[in-house]
């Protein structure tokens, strides 16, 4: 912490203003600048601790939190040395204001699964599958295919989790078993949040930019079913066909459990209504509908006591003990228990990828970037190269810069792009936030390594989705009437 002090206080300062003076009249190119090369080995850096969170134990929002603030403190002594403290003041504020929208649409999106969580409607699903006594084939596939159909709503994190409590529940231990679904669950989840704007903070972000229309996500539909399906065949063929012995369970989902999943429902529309008919950024909708919850929480605080007198009536004529044992237990809904829930991790993780990716936009590197991928590269290559690379570095920043970089691309490209960074971190454990959160989730059971073992079957399913969107969207690669 000292020596890092030192740089910053003597150091860093004495490198910056020996950057060469450049006109003081529009924004300074960098890339080439010490402080530049300074700014872009500390993301480097950061990104290297983030990928080894699982060895470290080291939050992944930890450092680019800190890269983020010193890549934009260098930003602003470049920008003060040249006399012109202003761009540099207003690229950041519009790089916050970008963060801003999203992480609030997030966190009432979160805000909403947690709630749907504390009211039992996930545990009861749960409960549903285990009591059906299904084979560990049937389980493999189910857990794969409601994966795919749940995170386009309950985006693909909140999804996988789900699925991991069951499997790891009826795996009884079997490693084997449990791997090969958590791979086909993170398959899944991040296929069925490529072809909505909700399974994903890349869709989102790529909607929320105004790049491709809500109806327009489900183009690629067919393409994520494939991404999926291929290698969910492949490993099927390794599941041991054989019924687990599970111990029954039964589950009571809360008072109000139905009425909050309508609200959510509610919510979203309200959010795709402000988008698509007012041209109002969709955070609107998700905001007022965290007021609809809140008035539901309302409702449900006010009318528990005389709920809680007709269920210990009822119980009473039963004698059933444990009913009224469960009900001396029951604690008034809280909403704002709900948003200090959200996944706080992930959310400042965004700040700091968001607030990196932009500063280094700003020093000129984006720019670069975009002349090498789009210009001296065709445009399908440049994203299907990026969504491989969206396996090693989070897809989150992949897609920030390309719609930093805005590349002149058709309307097939950027769909492309969305569907490759969605599904390209599939292709490695760490490549997107439900593969690490399942490394937690099933510690032991999956790991970097296992889901490594089969990156060559989940790496056909990628190609085979890339050229079914190729086939069935060629007329919109059209752009200035030729394909690229």
């Amino acid at each position: 912490m000292r020596v890092l002090l030192l740089f910053l206080s003597v150091l860093l300062p004495g490198l910056l203003l020996s950057t060469p003076a450049l006109a003081a009249t529009g924004p300074i190119d960098m890339t080439s600048s010490i402080a530049g090369m300074i700014a872009l080995s500390l993301f480097i850096l950061a990104y290297i601790l983030v990928m080894g969170e699982e060895k470290l134990h080291l939050r992944k929002s930890k450092p680019v939190l800190v890269a983020a603030g010193i890549i934009w403190v260098i930003i602003g002594i470049v920008y003060a040395n040249h006399g012109m403290p202003g761009p540099s003041e207003e690229a950041f504020r519009e790089t916050l204001l970008e963060f801003a929208e999203l992480m609030l649409f997030l966190l009432v999106a979160m805000t909403y699964i947690n709630a749907l969580d504390e009211r039992g409607v996930f545990d009861a699903l749960r409960a549903w599958m285990l009591q059906r006594g299904f084979r560990y084939k049937t389980l493999f596939w189910l857990t794969g295919i409601l994966a795919f159909v749940i995170s386009p709503i309950a985006d693909n994190l909140t999804t996988a989790l789900l699925m991991c409590a069951v499997v790891t529940k009826v795996g009884e231990g079997d490693s084997r078993f449990i791997n090969l679904c958590c791979i086909n669950i993170v398959v899944a989840a991040n296929a069925g949040g490529a072809f909505s704007p909700f399974g994903d903070i890349t869709t989102l972000m790529v909607w929320q930019a105004g790049m491709i229309k809500f109806y327009e996500f489900f183009e690629l539909l067919i393409p994520a079913i494939v991404n999926f399906a291929v290698p969910a065949v492949i490993m099927s063929f390794f599941v041991e066909d054989r019924a687990p012995s599970v111990v029954y369970e039964e589950v009571e989902m809360k008072r109000g459990a139905r009425r909050i999943l309508v609200l959510f429902l509610l919510t979203v529309a309200s959010a795709v209504a402000c988008h698509s008919f007012l041209h109002l950024p969709p955070v609107l909708g998700m905001m007022t509908g965290l007021g609809y919850l809140q008035f539901f929480g309302y409702f449900l605080r006010q009318t528990l006591p005389s709920s809680l007198a007709k269920k210990r009536t009822l119980a009473q004529q039963r004698g059933d003990e444990e009913a009224l044992r469960r009900l001396g237990g029951v604690v008034p809904f809280d909403v704002f228990n709900r948003v200090a829930r959200a996944e706080w991790d992930t959310l400042l993780f965004f700040y700091g990828v968001v607030m990196c990716v932009g500063g280094l936009g700003f020093m000129g590197y984006l720019q670069l970037m975009s002349h090498t991928l789009y210009t001296q590269w065709d445009a399908t290559s440049a994203n299907i190269f990026l969504g491989m690379i969206s396996a090693v570095v989070d897809n989150i920043p992949v897609m920030f810069a390309v719609l930093t970089m805005q590349p002149e691309m058709s309307h097939g490209h950027w769909l492309l792009i969305t569907l490759t960074a969605g599904v390209g971190g599939s292709l490695l454990s760490i490549g997107s936030a439900a593969g690490v959160a399942l490394m937690g989730a099933a510690r032991g059971h999956y790991t970097f390594m296992g889901h490594l073992r089969w990156a060559p079957v989940i790496l056909l399913g990628y190609i085979a989705s890339v050229l079914m969107h190729l086939w069935l969207n060629a007329a919109s690669f059209e752009i200035f009437g030729r394909v690229q």
